[in-house]
């Protein structure tokens, strides 16, 4: 057997691994629902910017403006649903749906929007995307033993609201 060899077997019985559970799979244990209420609200602010365009754009910048507001409401769209599918799938558990029963159909809901918003301009469908995403929220800082409170955005015209936590 080689030195390093035996150095590693040394090492790796006095540091045995140990199961990592975090969303990135390094065993950081940083889980928040903050980046996904941000997407959802660029997504709001997204389809305001199409509805301000006009109805029949008539110059190559209206088409690019439309194509940029798109692009971007729908990469915001599918990053809601990468951080409530983290959220889902390596955070929340099964005593936390015991004490919050209606998390699964608002984690189902606010993946379906965050689709319905990827797929039309639809103001509606993003502002339900993010009242659907503060139910969330407000659940996940419920499960941290936080409490949680709702403040503006201050994020300019898209106006709303974050959910944010405050101690017990």
């Amino acid at each position: 057997m080689s030195l390093l060899k035996g150095m590693v077997r040394i090492a790796n019985r006095a540091f045995p691994a140990t199961t990592a559970r975090a969303h990135c799979d390094i065993p950081c244990g940083i889980y928040d629902p903050h980046l996904a209420q941000i997407a959802a609200l660029t997504t709001v602010r997204m389809n305001q910017l199409i509805n301000d365009l006009p109805d029949h754009p008539g110059s190559r910048t209206d088409g690019s403006k439309l194509a940029r507001y798109t692009l971007v409401k729908e990469e915001h769209a599918e990053l809601v649903k990468r951080e409530l599918r983290v959220l889902w799938g390596d955070y929340f558990k099964p005593e936390h749906l015991e004490g919050h029963p209606d998390l699964n159909t608002s984690v189902w809901s606010a993946l379906k929007l965050a689709g319905k918003v990827k797929q039309e301009a639809n103001l509606e469908a993003a502002e339900q995307l993010v009242a659907e995403v503060q139910k969330i929220a407000e659940i996940f800082w419920a499960t941290k033993g936080a409490d949680s409170k709702r403040q503006p955005s201050l994020q300019g015209p898209v106006g709303g609201e974050i959910v944010y936590p405050s101690p017990k």
